[in-house]
């Protein structure tokens, strides 16, 4: 699994011009589902983002996580983020997971992140959707579930 993490002030997602998530402070999750990726894969990734302490304690270091500041997680499916661009101009997306086996592990992770005590807004999976965000900071973390980077 691959995850873009925004910290935002606010952030929402809308389908056919319907507001579908929508949180104040807390983080932006973009997530990409690969072939090979598993429940494991899935509580990898929820536990990291859970606790990535990248929110500014009394002193403005990054020291506190969302679950610390009480914050919320909006994720948002996005399997171009598996898109390989290596080799021409056209991103092949081979590496995605099918879009049974991502919802699946999609729907996991939000359980994942859900059991985790994580007030857990979403898009909608396969649909064309719009993203809102104000970035605060800015601060925008990869994340990788095979430590790729």
């Amino acid at each position: 699994m691959r995850a873009v993490i925004q910290r935002v002030s606010r952030a929402a997602v809308r389908v056919d011009s319907k507001c579908v998530g929508e949180i104040g402070a807390g983080l932006l999750v973009l997530l990409g589902v690969a072939a090979t990726d598993t429940q494991p894969s899935a509580d990898y990734l929820a536990e990291k983002i859970a606790h990535l302490r990248i929110f500014p304690d009394a002193d403005n270091k990054m020291n506190l996580s969302v679950r610390d500041t009480n914050g919320a997680v909006l994720v948002v499916s996005q399997f171009t983020l598996l898109g390989d661009v290596r080799s021409g101009r056209r991103p092949s997306y081979a590496q995605a997971a099918p879009p049974q086996q991502a919802n699946e592990l999609y729907e996991y992770f939000l359980a994942a992140l859900r059991r985790l005590n994580l007030c857990v807004e979403t898009g909608v999976f396969q649909a064309m959707m719009q993203v809102e965000l104000v970035n605060d900071g800015p601060v925008t973390i990869l994340l990788d579930s095979d430590r790729a980077f």
